[in-house]
């Protein structure tokens, strides 16, 4: 699946990203172009970070997580400063 169209930036890029390090959407930036250019993508990027929706490792091939516990949620407050971040410089 794309995550960021506007740089053909899929899935599989984004989590081998965070297997390598990154930790931030400033480091996916960094490291992929993603977020970039229109930054439609960058709620769905940050959910493939530490705390994310999508980083469980027992997370599966249909989107269905099995942790109990949730991690923070993409409009929390310190995502949505990461977000509106990237439009502004946009």
């Amino acid at each position: 699946m794309f995550v960021c169209i506007c740089n053909a930036i899929t899935e599989r890029d984004v989590q081998a990203a965070v297997a390598d390090g990154a930790g931030s959407l400033s480091d996916l930036q960094a490291q992929l172009g993603i977020a970039t250019c229109c930054g439609c993508c960058a709620e769905t990027a940050v959910q493939y970070l530490p705390g994310g929706h999508y980083d469980s490792p027992l997370h599966n091939e249909h989107g269905l997580g099995a942790r109990s516990i949730a991690g923070p949620a993409a409009n929390d407050a310190a995502a949505t400063t990461l977000v509106e971040t990237v439009a502004r410089r946009a």
